[in-house]
């Protein structure tokens, strides 16, 4: 187990060195986290290397038997290289260029930002090919944060032409049938005529844009692999290489899961509150994002920053309440985290961050936040067995990279945020204290018992073949609204009810949609042992006409009685529910409430705002109590103060 701080001695005088190490090895820690924004120490011009700052800072470290980190720093290039390539910058949608002096302004596509790369790459690992005190390497930092995974420049362009060449056999009436480009008059003689979706009028050809959303994947898939690669060779195959993933997963224009392929350890930047919030964000969807996280490769992973301290870069946020951000930390640990830094060590006086507080302030005196941490530490060290061991879910919830990006091209409804239906299904299983799993759609599913799709609109047999495999063996699924609706072109279908190639596994088909408003919802009402609960539907609503599934709820109108709002097939014996709505709490919990039932999955009842996470140690167990408010919470005969969190260990 790694506990320590995001360190950037770079940033101070070098005789706070030794002072601030051993402050940092005071508060528990074992390690250091160094170098990711680093290159021009580097290679101040290019092609002379320098690494002595850092050979001193290793050789310092090892005096306090603080292990290291090492960040290769290409998320932030030298201005060198950007003056004399200016060509590397990436470009926003309007074609300007991006302009040196913020981060990650690179093109993941640019051949003469790969070389430079592969350069800085290369001597850094054969410098350090020896040094055992690095124990682990991070490539770049949060690949595509800040809306860095796109970019429209010319190098761009040429790229996406030669992947669709490739996709397309280099047939260009292959593709012109395909994406239906007689529409509009928009059919291509040449692969060099195929635009970018930059701005235009009315909209680009759905089709494109998701050939465009695969090939920014693919390129940042490609820059993380490159990284990897020449770690590996250099250093080893049993090097320990990671990628610190920001927020944002479901709303990004690549696929965290294909990066993850690649690297050993997948770690997580884990931010509750940021610059303008007046709150954190709900504590559901916190353990969302580190369940996300952990089924990345279905395995614990690391936490590179944890936050102490408000954060934000030109607007403050919400200052986490004492004992708030340690239980944040408690919270990680529970769901899978195995190791973890806090960013900052010190808060910065200059640049960008000088308002992302750290664990001590601009003040230099260790204070509360600076005791939160060396409590936390000493405290968590006691149960390594449970934080190393596996995480144990029976219940997975599946997200579609193709999905997610069919949606960003196509919203369909004003009130559509994928991330929010994650949630909605999510939640009532968070609620009831349930391990889940947040998996991609190319996982298998073969561990579980329970297996949640949300607004999966693109359908692939593959995919649908792994769900059928699923419910044979006698396990429930929950579907929800426009599933299987686009093939994988983004196309729809002629001749098929929605959703395509499952009728039969839901038992019916999709007659009639609607998307809603502003403001807009409509009562559902309740049939059979549902009859007395009440609620309604939001956002968008499928119409269901069943065929063998058994009716849960109607809509509350005169005009579609005959069409249903949430169905239950028995398909091989299991129950595959759909859910055709943006449906409420109430219904929600009704319904997973059956769920949990039927599956023999027993639900932990705690107060709102307290959650309960079980870990288990071969045949011991422990349970994580945490108390996400501000008030005094009693579980049982136990007592939790504001934001405390108990750990109780059963033998």
């Amino acid at each position: 187990m790694y506990l320590g701080v995001d360190y950037y001695p770079e940033h101070w005088d070098i005789e706070k060195l030794e002072d601030d190490l051993k402050n940092i090895k005071n508060l528990g820690s074992n390690v250091i986290r160094i170098g990711e924004f680093s290159w021009h120490m580097m290679e101040n011009q290019e092609g002379k290397y320098d690494f002595s700052y850092f050979d001193h800072v290793i050789e310092k470290a090892e005096k306090f038997k603080l292990q290291v980190i090492f960040g290769t720093p290409t998320a932030t290039l030298p201005a060198w290289l950007a003056h004399k390539h200016p060509e590397v910058l990436s470009e926003f949608v309007d074609g300007t260029k991006r302009e040196f002096g913020g981060r990650r302004q690179y093109c993941f596509n640019s051949p003469i930002y790969n070389l430079y790369s592969k350069n800085i790459i290369t001597k850094l690992a054969k410098h350090y090919k020896n040094e055992k005190r690095i124990v682990a390497w991070q490539i770049d930092n949060e690949f595509g944060h800040e809306g860095s995974d796109i970019c429209f420049c010319d190098c761009c362009k040429n790229t996406f032409r030669k992947y669709l060449k490739k996709v397309y056999n280099n047939d260009i009436n292959k593709l012109n049938y395909i994406w239906g480009t007689r529409f509009w008059s928009q059919t291509y003689n040449t692969f060099e005529e195929i635009p970018l979706p930059k701005l235009t009028i009315t909209t680009h050809n759905p089709t494109l844009q998701m050939e465009w959303e695969r090939f920014r994947a693919l390129s940042v898939e490609k820059y993380a692999k490159m990284q990897v690669d020449i770690l590996k060779k250099i250093l080893g195959k049993n090097t320990i290489v990671l990628h610190d993933f920001s927020g944002g997963f479901f709303d990004k224009s690549y696929d965290f899961s294909q990066v993850a392929k690649h690297i050993d350890v997948v770690a997580y930047n884990n931010y509750p509150v940021w610059g303008g919030q007046i709150e954190p964000i709900p504590a559901h969807e916190i353990a969302c994002g580190l369940d996300y996280m952990r089924g990345l490769k279905k395995q614990n992973f690391w936490i590179t920053e944890a936050i102490m301290g408000a954060q934000g870069h030109d607007v403050i946020g919400y200052l986490p309440r004492p004992n708030q951000a340690k239980m944040w930390s408690y919270q990680a640990m529970a769901r899978g985290c195995s190791s973890l830094m806090y960013f900052r060590y010190r808060g910065a006086i200059k640049g960008a961050e000088q308002y992302c507080y750290g664990i001590i302030d601009n003040d230099n005196i260790n204070r509360r936040k600076y005791d939160e941490v060396k409590v936390f530490f000493n405290d968590i060290k006691k149960y390594e067995n449970f934080i190393e061991a596996k995480v144990n879910s029976k219940v997975a919830l599946v997200y579609d990279y193709e999905s997610m990006a069919s949606f960003r091209i196509q919203r369909q409804s004003e009130l559509f945020d994928y991330k929010k239906e994650v949630y909605r299904l999510y939640k009532p299983f968070y609620n009831a204290n349930i391990n889940i799993d947040v998996i991609p759609s190319s996982a298998s599913f073969d561990e579980y018992n329970i297996l949640l799709v949300p607004v999966m609109i693109v359908h692939r047999k593959e995919i649908q073949n792994k769900i059928r495999k699923f419910a044979k063996a006698g396990k429930t699924v929950i579907l929800t609204f426009r599933n299987s609706v686009k093939d994988k072109y983004n196309n729809l279908t002629l001749g098929e009810f929605n959703p395509v190639g499952f009728t039969d596994f839901i038992g019916g088909y999709v007659e009639e949609i609607e998307s809603f408003g502003q403001n807009q919802q409509i009562k559902l009402v309740g049939q059979n042992e549902f009859s007395e609960v009440k609620g309604y539907a939001t956002v968008f609503r499928d119409l269901i006409k069943p065929t063998t599934a058994k009716i849960l709820f109607n809509y509350d109108e005169e005009f579609f009685t005959h069409l249903s709002a949430i169905t239950v097939n028995n398909y091989n014996d299991a129950n595959v529910y759909y859910i055709g709505a943006g449906i409420d709490d109430n219904i929600m919990n009704k319904i997973v409430s059956e769920v949990l039932k039927d599956s023999n999955i027993k639900a932990f009842e705690t107060p709102e705002g307290v959650e309960l996470v079980k870990r288990e140690d071969e045949d011991k167990l422990c349970y994580f109590l945490i108390n996400h408010t501000d008030k005094v919470q009693t579980l049982i005969d136990i007592t939790l103060s504001a934001y405390e969190v108990k750990i109780i260990t059963i033998n």
